[in-house]
């Protein structure tokens, strides 16, 4: 029998019907539970396929069931949140924990992964532990008999197991009622059952001396952390994936970002993030083209296959690989026109001419006047303007004419693009510039208002008061942060978290939800390696394009 309460995988019913005599239900997953029934909950990553495109592109021996684990390069990067990308440890609070906690083994991922969820920060854990790791606080547990539970993590609970250890050790729970009570309180329609669930701990615990506030203690940590904890057997596996992730980072930026494009959507940041933040690694990502580029991004060989250790994070991508943008990402193409422009290149040789394009790839004028503006024709000697000139006439060529019977294919002489148009027409065609960021179009007017570069406040005291500019990335309020908004501000230097408070966001609330670029002055908030901007002022910025931000995620 196969039961599920949702798709998991693209499967025809009927065929798995068929299939040794099963039956296919539709269950609700706690139905199943209730009933005492093994089920089996199938979560698709997408960084699952970036590792897969990464390491095809590498043609490297090593493989993602052996990878080098104790890379000291790899958690040296960690330590400095240098994360865009790598799975789980790129949002905003990962970021900013990776420098507090300072991970140097394997074991640090596992617990970095569990620490930053719901249930560990509703029920404090978080700062406790990264005091006990940097050894500013004595390990401790409120009672002896949590001890055995709390040992290997510092006296602080992380994980799942770790709940249910407890309810045993400090109830005396069998493990029978101990998965009963996390079952119990992570469902939103037991409260009769969390009810008496609730008694028979208490009940427990004072039994064995514990009652009061450590009692209650032990019953917020409990009640928190089934909210939402991590397994540990989980965030272990997740753990192996942080690492995979980052190593390609580290020594194939190239490859981890061209992959990281391929398995779009995914992740806490967009295709330009990405790219720009390949960039400041010394990657060159350069635009669509027809004869160059496949379906999807590809590698394009350089000096060297690999970034060595020792090197500075700047030139880890120079002299290595570039990413080739891919064609499916320009405005209607997608992939089955990219997937034939490529497939028929391949199998008879590359395109002479656009009118050859359009004849062999069967393309519309639509098709051709995105590419155009793509740059995807740069190969035939067309500018942009040019190509767009001559998308019309090359399409109707295709329909059935006679070879040379359509005027128009050749331009006459054309004013060029300057750097803002050719951004203009980057995004509108592909959604991303790959050269060049929204926030240097505006760096003259941030010089002269004073506002520094993202990348210099690592040298500003702490307390500072600083202006700066940026492309708004992200707006977040986690129901965890008591009303406070954050904000992931960027320029072409590097990125940075901005705190609102909520009368500030109140006060400015317009420009704060609207504006797609900002101007923030606040007070510099330096701690471990952590930056942080307390804003008090949001003024809207002026940039060439309006580029779209992920809000409240």
């Amino acid at each position: 029998m196969v039961i599920c309460d949702r798709p998991v995988i693209e499967v025809c019913p009927v065929e798995w019907a068929r299939m040794e005599n099963r039956t296919v239900l539709q269950w609700d997953k706690d139905d199943c539970a209730d009933a005492g029934l093994v089920k089996f909950d199938l979560l698709g990553l997408g960084m699952l396929s970036a590792l897969h495109y990464a390491f095809d592109m590498i043609e490297s021996e090593l493989d993602l069931s052996r990878m080098p684990l104790g890379d000291a390069e790899v958690y040296e990067m960690l330590c400095r949140a240098d994360s865009v990308g790598v799975f789980q440890v790129e949002s905003r609070a990962q970021m900013a924990t990776l420098p507090r906690l300072q991970p140097r083994k394997f074991y640090d991922l596992v617990v970095e992964v569990a620490l930053i969820r719901p249930g560990p920060i509703q029920g404090g854990s978080v700062h406790p532990y990264i005091r006990r790791a940097r050894g500013r606080e004595k390990p401790e547990v409120p009672h002896p008999l949590m001890a055995n539970a709390l040992k290997k993590t510092l006296g602080v609970p992380l994980f799942q197991e770790q709940l249910m250890q407890l309810a045993i050790d400090v109830a005396g729970f069998d493990a029978g009622e101990a998965d009963q009570l996390r079952r119990a309180m992570s469902a939103k329609r037991s409260m009769e059952r969390m009810a008496k669930l609730r008694e028979r701990l208490y009940a427990g615990m004072a039994e064995r001396g514990i009652t009061g506030a450590v009692a209650d203690d032990i019953y917020l940590k409990l009640s928190s952390f089934a909210n939402f904890g991590f397994p540990e057997s989980h965030a272990m596996s997740f753990a192996y994936l942080v690492f995979a992730s980052a190593w390609l980072k580290r020594y194939h930026p190239a490859a981890f970002c061209a992959a990281l494009l391929n398995a779009q959507p995914m992740g806490f940041y967009s295709p330009q993030t990405l790219v720009d933040d390949a960039r400041r690694h010394g990657v060159s990502v350069l635009r669509p083209d027809i004869n160059a580029s496949d379906a999807k991004a590809v590698l394009e060989k350089g000096e060297r296959q690999r970034a060595e250790p020792g090197e500075p994070p700047q030139v880890w991508g120079r002299g290595g690989p570039a990413v080739r943008l891919g064609l499916s990402g320009v405005r209607t193409i997608g992939d089955d026109v990219a997937e034939r422009i490529e497939e028929e290149r391949r199998a008879r040789g590359p395109y002479r001419d656009m009118v050859d394009v359009a004849r062999r790839a069967g393309l519309s004028a639509t098709h051709l006047e995105a590419l155009a503006t793509a740059d995807a024709f740069a190969c035939f000697g067309l500018s942009r303007r040019a190509a767009l000139w001559a998308a019309g006439a090359a399409a109707h060529e295709q329909e059935g004419r006679l070879p040379g019977t359509v005027t128009g294919v050749t331009a006459p002489p054309l004013p060029g693009m300057d750097a803002v148009d050719e951004l203009i027409a980057d995004v509108w065609a592909t959604g991303l510039s790959p050269d060049t960021h929204p926030a240097g179009f505006a760096r003259a007017h941030l010089d002269s208002l004073g506002a520094l570069r993202i990348a210099a406040l690592a040298g500003v005291p702490d307390k500072t008061r600083v202006v700066v500019g940026g492309i708004v990335t992200h707006r977040q309020r986690p129901g965890t942060a008591g009303g406070i908004t954050f904000i992931n501000l960027e320029d072409e230097t590097g990125m940075l978290n901005v705190t609102c408070s909520p009368g500030l966001w109140l006060h400015y609330r317009k420009v704060a939800r609207l504006s797609n670029a900002l101007l923030v002055r606040g007070r510099l908030e330096c701690a471990d390696g952590v930056i942080n901007l307390n804003a008090d002022r949001l003024e809207p910025l002026a940039v060439p394009i309006r580029p779209t931000s992920r809000d409240f995620r």
